[in-house]
This record gives structure tokens, sequence and C-alpha cells, in this order.
């Protein structure tokens, strides 16, 4: 068992960023918070090759872009991005944005950062 308050963790970017919640075994979760006009970019955009990753929105609207497509969100939805897609959340509007992250399996190394956005290979 593991009981954790992430009101104890701190935020990756002072006040904003990612907040690690649980990680491992098999699983890593967190919050992210993002400020107006940030996005994943300022983590770098990325993909994984292994690992799923569902963010699930608890305020704002942001926009999460998969393989160039743009997915506006709100409170209560949910996205899941398969790996190889190349993925970026971006907090385009005036208010915070609060989601929580999913990754599974846990792999911390299997994160590996994208250029600007390509049509993944078939």
């Amino acid at each position: 068992m593991k009981k954790i308050d992430a009101n104890e963790v701190s935020w990756s970017l002072g006040d904003a960023g990612v907040r690690y919640v649980v990680q491992g075994p098999n699983i890593e979760w967190g919050v992210l918070k993002m400020k107006p006009g940030m996005s994943s970019r300022d983590y770098g955009l990325h993909i994984h090759h292994v690992v799923e990753e569902t963010f699930y929105i608890l305020e704002g609207t942001p926009k999460i872009i998969v393989e160039g497509v743009e997915h506006r969100l709100k409170p209560g939805m949910a996205l899941t991005v398969e790996p190889y897609d190349h993925h970026n959340v971006v907090n385009d509007t005036d208010a915070d944005m609060v989601a929580i992250f999913i990754k599974h399996p846990f792999m911390p190394e299997d994160r590996h950062p994208v250029g600007e956005w390509q049509p993944k290979a078939e």
C-alpha cells in the first residue's frame, strides 16, 4: 500500500508544471497544471514507444494535439494517447488548466523528444 498527499509534492516549475504523485512499480500518474500560454513544449514535445498516456481534465479547456489533430477538452473529458502518437498539450486560454495524467506501464525511460510534428511512419 502507498499513501501519498499530493499537496506535499512540489510542482516541477514552481507554481505549475507536473506534480508526480505515483511513480511505479506498474503505473505513473500525477497532476499537470499549465498557466495561460503554456504547452507541453515547455517540457518537450514527445512520443512514447510503449507507454499509453491518458489525460483527464479537471479545470480549464486546453487543446491536446495528437498526430497534428487538435482536440479541445473541457472538465470531465479524457483523452488517451497511444504509443507512437506525437502529442502536445496547449493551454491557449486565459485560465489555468489542471489535468490528471496516467501512464501505463511505468517506464520513465520511454519518453522520446521530437521536433516539430511529423506524421508517424507507416
